[in-house]
């Protein structure tokens, strides 16, 4: 048997309605040297007779004894890989043709990348909308982004199999709805994380999604995985700052009040700091850097002002160092957003 060059790992539940047009998406691909390898996790509707019905001899579907949910579920498709790339892909989401030809492409370039992620677009209600992650990126701002966010759609990404392989599990099914972003923090050890910055995925966001149902889940999981990473950095406290991170950085909830702020913004300080001094950062992406930090400092404080939790004042008075790095057009730019902000917010109490 021939060993492809790609495997798509999938776990599919209760997907009858979806999972035949994703797989029709990767049929559609120009890129032809692929398996699919679904597990379907013991659906209880007509998944597994959809990917029963599909004549394709590159499609592997293995039907679970038990529902493990999709974390065991996608380990298991996992290992019964046999490509050299692994690309995940959910059972609801779909592939823009070129997406495999590029990520090969890219992975055969660049032999010190472990991992590679797309830009997605996101399909709501019929209509297409671009996601709130970095329009243009480097490897050194992903692995950066990395530290405060999770940067990457799972179903756009695509990793070497011989990396993903020194993982043991490949999914940490106790990370449960943040094992993804689990996986990039273990990969980046490996090697380089990068992003192609193309929408080659669409990512489709409805009510019934795992990230949509397990909010409080995915965000206790995620801070698990930032206080594992800031544990040098800060010690006992690094649990605390993980949770402040999650919340407001990746949340995007308002801060209660001007302490939190003045924690969360020292926290984004030290953690930049850090970073951009323990590596060697050129000088697109130290602009980057500067740019995506700046602009998510600029949405906590909007959203602070918003609400009204803390005052234009407050925004002001608390701005940590980390948004000058000699950088004044993006300092002026988040400021006046601010003000906008608060102007909005006085309107409404009229």
């Amino acid at each position: 048997m021939t060993t492809p060059a790609v495997s798509i790992v999938m776990a599919a539940y209760n997907g009858a309605g979806l999972v035949g047009e994703t797989i029709a998406s990767l049929q559609a691909q120009s890129f032809n040297d692929f398996e699919i390898v679904v597990v379907d996790d013991r659906s209880t509707d007509d998944t597994l007779a959809v990917l029963r019905g599909i004549d394709d001899p590159r499609l592997r579907v293995i039907e679970s004894e038990t529902n493990q949910g999709p974390v065991r579920a996608r380990n298991r498709a996992f290992a019964a890989a046999r490509g050299r790339y692994i690309a995940g892909l959910d059972q609801d989401d779909l592939c823009r043709p070129e997406r495999l030809a590029r990520q090969v492409a890219y992975l055969e370039a660049n032999p010190d990348t472990v991992l590679l992620g797309t830009a997605a677009a996101a399909l709501e209600d019929g209509r297409l909308s671009a996601t709130s992650h970095a329009a243009s990126s480097t490897p050194s701002l992903i692995e950066w982004l990395l530290r405060i966010e999770n940067p990457l759609v799972w179903s756009s990404v695509m990793i070497r199999a011989d990396a993903a392989r020194q993982l043991d599990p490949f999914t940490r099914p106790a990370i449960l709805y943040a094992e993804d972003f689990d996986l990039y923090h273990r990969l980046a050890r490996l090697g380089r994380i990068a992003r192609l910055d193309d929408e080659l995925l669409v990512y489709r966001r409805h009510c019934g999604g795992a990230s949509q149902r397990y909010v409080d889940t995915m965000r206790a999981n995620a801070a698990l995985v930032l206080a594992e990473a800031y544990r040098d950095l800060f010690g006992d406290e690094a649990h605390d700052v993980a949770r402040l991170v999650v919340h407001h950085i990746m949340g995007q909830e308002p801060v209660p009040n001007r302490v939190a702020l003045l924690q969360l913004g020292s926290a984004l300080a030290r953690l930049q700091e850090d970073f951009l001094s323990t590596r060697t950062i050129d000088a697109e992406s130290l602009t980057l850097i500067r740019w995506e930090t700046a602009r998510r400092w600029g949405r906590v404080g909007r959203a602070a002002l918003r609400t009204g939790t803390i005052g234009l004042g407050d925004a002001v008075a608390v701005r940590p160092d980390h948004l000058g790095l000699g950088h004044a057009g993006v300092e002026q730019l988040v400021m006046s957003r601010l003000i906008g902000g608060a102007r909005s917010a006085i309107k409404r109490t009229k």
